[in-house]
């Protein structure tokens, strides 16, 4: 079986050549016509599927997640900052790395990282991406002002590392800074990722700053269109909603987050109502893409549905859509992978459908949100090598990584002296 954008079909067959998928149709229509290619390879009782896309990674907070439990909200001053900074090299390489292996075994064949404070070369996180095999939309921080282009051009080509330019929240950076960010990313086809309207935190000390809410300043300054990512906009007006939609603008949706830290639920029933991009975010809580397209649904269903009687909330293949298809289309990668379908990416999954979860089937798509696991991943491919057998990579040893960041991992936490709130 095949999940196509239009839903799951069955007899159909997959022909990948160098890394992309040339056809995609019938597979009696396929065999006939590549009778004397490679043998074909079946998989009853298969699903292939594409890829969950992360539009929103923080990919050097690795060794800190478990520091974060319990803490206020923004919990970036006294967790992450801190964690960031006590980063070198090598720690930043390890962190990436390790985020990408867990994101891959979570059926993750994309990344977004929204920028890190680390004192490194973002290299280091691409060698750490490229190395764990998975497909990194790459941010780097340029709130002064300087480095976007050389960091444009730097990665441009790269057949996984795909450059994007961050400024954590719009008053880390002035208006025209961010204008100018934004005018380059949007003749560079890049995207200019930023968190917008977190916390009620966050919302005041813009309006204390700027006088206006994040979203609606950068309306302001006409720095909203189809290059910007905000992240997270988990409290947002009905103008500004207003807004996303008319500039073509995307949000990553990150429900984990919300359940972990945040203030609220982004609404994303509306912004798919209202025409608004999105895709779905872990921010770094999880790597699991089962569970976060079951976090999506979940949340809006308590957050929204319960108090209006919705019980659909977009149904299964709104989440599947946003996880795959509408993510890749919110990194401004919509033209390289999120689909299976000719021409794109052959990043992929192969999902084991012979389980008692899914016996029987009636609707794959909304059983994929609410009853599959990860455990169910044979296969993990992306850029039509396999980088995932079985839960673990065929050709590097993951083991070795893990023991490596369990030595690492705890020297940079105590160097950074996190201040936590330990409940009484």
């Amino acid at each position: 079986m095949v999940l196509l954008p239009d839903g799951p079909v069955r007899d159909h067959a997959v022909l990948v050549e160098h890394g992309t998928f040339r056809e995609v149709g019938p597979a009696a229509r396929l065999l006939a016509a590549h009778r004397a290619g490679p043998a074909p390879i079946r998989l009853p009782g298969h699903l292939l599927m594409p890829g969950f896309v992360d539009t929103h990674h923080h990919l050097t907070q690795s060794f800190g997640k478990a520091q974060s439990f319990g803490q206020p909200s923004e919990i970036f001053k006294t967790v992450w900052e801190p964690l960031e900074h006590a980063l070198d090299e090598e720690g930043a390489y390890l962190s990436a790395k390790l985020a990408g292996l867990e994101a891959l075994r979570g059926g993750f064949t994309t990344v977004a990282d929204a920028g890190t404070r680390a004192p490194v070369d973002v290299a280091a996180i691409a060698k750490g991406t490229e190395e764990a095999g998975i497909r990194c939309v790459l941010g780097k921080i340029v709130s002064a002002g300087t480095g976007g282009p050389a960091h444009l051009a730097r990665w441009h080509g790269h057949p996984l590392v795909h450059p994007s330019l961050a400024i954590a929240v719009p008053e880390d950076a002035t208006g025209p800074v961010i204008k100018r960010t934004a005018d380059l990313c949007a003749e560079a086809g890049a995207v200019l990722q930023i968190h917008v309207n977190e916390h009620l935190a966050s919302v005041e000390r813009s309006l204390k700053s700027v006088g206006r809410r994040p979203v609606d300043y950068l309306h302001h300054l006409g720095a909203l269109g189809p290059h910007t990512l905000g992240a997270h906009a988990t409290l947002l007006t009905p103008t500004e909603m207003r807004q996303l939609a008319d500039t073509g603008a995307a949000i990553s949706y990150n429900p984990v987050a919300s359940a972990w830290k945040g203030n609220a639920v982004a609404h994303a029933t509306m912004l798919a109502a209202l025409g608004v991009r999105f895709g779905t975010g872990t921010d770094g809580t999880r790597g699991d893409g089962f569970r976060l397209v079951d976090a999506a649904e979940t949340a809006q269903r308590l957050a929204y549905g319960l108090a209006s009687g919705d019980s659909v909330c977009g149904a299964g293949h709104l989440w599947l859509e946003h996880a795959t298809a509408g993510g890749a289309d919110a990194l401004g990668l919509g033209r390289v992978t999120g689909r299976i379908a000719a021409g794109q990416a052959a990043d992929y999954l192969l999902v084991d459908l012979a389980v008692p979860e899914l016996t029987p089937s009636y609707d794959l798509r909304w059983e994929l949100v609410r009853l599959a696991g990860r455990d169910q991943i044979r296969a993990v491919v992306v850029g039509g090598r396999l980088r995932i057998w079985e839960g673990w990579p065929p050709d590097w040893d993951a083991r070795a990584l893990i023991a490596r960041a369990a030595e690492v991992g705890p020297q940079v936490v105590k160097r950074a002296k996190i201040q936590r709130v330990e409940p009484r």
